[in-house]
């Protein structure tokens, strides 16, 4: 994949009520309307979220033939249902790129399940960094489920370019370590292969809890320190246009006042303590 930023647009999704709707009565509508946005603001894939899917599978292939209907861009398809993943690989059309395999992790079961799928069809496959003994505490543990995942990826015949890490961003409220350690996971990254194996942030979750009024200020600072880090590209809400300014290529300091880009910095390497008011502090 040479799409570097990579941004999968996050906005089909069966967690908001318009979405799950759509799916439900399987209304193509409102699926490729919300696909055409995001291409138009700079998607170059689109993630497709069904959840479990237990009691529909079925509707992966569907939203696959849907959204492919309606732009010229490969997708992200996003379950952890094991046949619904399969259902949607079979029915991508890889015109316009591979699908990719949104996740396996470093759990056995999983790590099995999805590999082998990327293994059986032509596919990119995004791996958390995630073990089953829950989160891990920093850097080192991250790098370290990144080698299994590599792996298990060279045991089963898959590409190691075809795997993309992703170091689990989380709230920098209340998880304010966890903001330098996924910076500090994506700079190890880089020496684990040559060349580097993509990698990969939900990006909107390092806002979550915080004022809506700091949340572009903070997406955009992380986003480009990640980028520094060798951060391939994102998980993104393309709708929001402030911050998609810094992440298209404009320059912080153009976009959020110098000295809170500064202040913001200081705040991700953990040299000042997050705060709602760290601004003024």
């Amino acid at each position: 994949m040479d799409l570097n930023p990579l941004l999968i647009g996050e906005r089909i999704n069966v967690i908001t009520t318009r979405m799950r709707k759509a799916m439900e009565h399987r209304d193509p509508g409102p699926i490729q309307e919300m696909a055409v946005k995001q291409v138009e603001k700079g998607a170059n894939v689109l993630d497709i979220n069904i959840g479990p899917a237990e009691d529909d599978p079925e509707v992966m292939s569907w939203l696959v033939e849907t959204v492919q209907a309606a732009v010229e861009v490969p997708l992200s398809l996003d379950t952890t249902n094991p046949q619904a993943m399969e259902l949607g690989l079979q029915a991508h059309k890889n015109d316009w790129g591979l699908p990719i395999i949104n996740s396996c992790s470093g759990e056995e079961v999983r790590l099995n399940t999805f590999m082998g799928l990327a293994a059986k069809y032509p596919s990119n496959i995004i791996g958390l960094t995630l073990a089953k003994v829950g989160l891990p505490r920093d850097a080192n543990e991250r790098a370290a489920i990144a080698v299994d995942i590599m792996g298990k990826a060279m045991e089963l015949g898959v590409p190691v370019e075809n795997i993309i890490l992703d170091p689990l961003a989380m709230t920098v409220k209340g998880n304010q370590d966890q903001a330098v350690n996924v910076i500090e996971s994506i700079e190890m990254f880089q020496a684990l292969n040559e060349p580097p194996m993509m990698s990969i942030v939900g990006l909107s979750n390092i806002v979550n809890m915080c004022p809506t009024c700091m949340k572009s200020l903070l997406t955009a600072v992380y986003w480009t320190m990640l980028r520094e880090a060798g951060l391939t590209g994102a998980i993104v809400d393309q709708l929001e246009d402030e911050y998609m300014d810094v992440v298209r290529g404009k320059p912080l300091e153009e976009v959020f006042p110098a000295e809170h880009v500064a202040k913001t910095r200081r705040m991700f390497k953990g040299e000042i303590m997050f705060a709602d008011s760290y601004l003024d502090l």
